[in-house]
């Protein structure tokens, strides 16, 4: 609008110059054609820097459409990047939920392990002090074990110590009473640790009697020298006889076969300590009258054997100290 502007304003002045041409001098005429041939340079240059605008304003307008065709398409753009952006805000939300819910789940799992682990912790201080007193019991038992063991092996000493000691009595019962045990009036034993010296009682007895005979004491006399070593063993004395009733007369005394049998056990214990030596504290009397036979009582030979006095050693059974 202003470059039209000058344009009229250069034309009106070339249609004054025209016009007042006739009325004014040659110095003048000469000025105002160098000022028409001044004014004629500036309308040229305001033509071109007409068109130099013109074309300006064409690439402006060229750019303007590109810019609001680039307008329109970030349009779209920022419309998808909306579209997306609401799609994310859902997935968002219901990932947040979903978060929130598997947080919630997480606390509860957490408070769930916590009680857990105090559960665990009380249960894991109590098996602590179960295996401690288990240990404790373990080392007791072990100390017992060992004093257990101690003893066994003491026992086992004794034992065959014992066993020793019982060899050399039986050894030397056998060969003090060869010649009874070769007459038959006598039999030796020993069988796990019991070691029985047996005499049919004709040796020491004379029917119906109660008082041992000489023949009787010097074969007592005998076991006895060898009995008195015998520190470890319980030496007991069995009276048995035959299933014949007490006789009338004797009967007065002794009612029955039990009553004999013990009286004989009796005397043959006495004998022991009196004359042997032998420890009262070792010694025993039993009367089993006709109860535990050897033999048949239908004949003559078996009740022969099962009128008898058996001496038998066994282990002493061990007393309790008296606090």
């Amino acid at each position: 609008m202003n470059i039209k502007r000058k344009i009229l304003g250069v034309f009106l002045v070339i249609l004054s110059v025209l016009f007042l041409g006739s009325c004014v001098s040659e110095e003048e005429y000469i000025q105002k054609s160098q000022e028409n041939d001044k004014l004629y340079f500036q309308l040229a240059e305001l033509k071109y820097e007409h068109g130099k605008l013109l074309g300006e304003k064409s690439q402006l307008e060229a750019a303007k459409r590109d810019l609001e065709l680039a307008n329109a398409n970030q349009g779209k753009k920022i419309d998808e990047l909306n579209q997306d952006n609401s799609e994310l805000q859902k997935i968002l939300a219901a990932r947040s939920d979903s978060l929130s819910k598997t947080i919630v789940s997480l606390r509860s799992d957490i408070d769930d392990l916590k009680n857990e682990n105090t559960g665990q912790k009380a249960q894991l201080a109590e098996r602590n002090m179960e295996i401690e007193k288990l240990l404790k019991e373990i080392n007791s038992l072990n100390e017992r074990n060992k004093a257990l063991q101690d003893q066994a092996a003491e026992l086992e000493r004794q034992k065959q110590q014992e066993m020793a000691n019982m060899k050399g009595t039986y050894e030397d019962l056998l060969q003090d009473m060869k010649s009874e045990i070769d007459k038959g009036k006598i039999t030796i034993t020993q069988l796990e640790g019991k070691l029985k010296v047996n005499m049919l009682d004709e040796i020491l007895f004379d029917s119906g009697k109660v008082t041992i005979k000489p023949e009787g004491i010097e074969v007592l006399e005998r076991v006895g020298n060898i009995l008195v070593n015998v520190k470890d063993r319980s030496i007991n004395i069995e009276g048995h006889t035959d299933n014949v009733p007490i006789g009338a007369e004797l009967a007065k005394i002794y009612p029955t076969n039990w009553e004999l049998s013990a009286a004989r056990a009796s005397n043959v214990a006495r004998y022991l300590q009196e004359k042997a030596g032998i420890s009262p504290e070792l010694l025993s009397a039993t009367g089993y009258g006709e109860y535990q036979p050897v033999a048949s009582n239908d004949t003559t030979e078996g009740k022969a054997k099962n009128r008898r006095i058996e001496i038998v050693l066994v282990p002493r059974e061990i007393t309790p100290i008296a606090r």
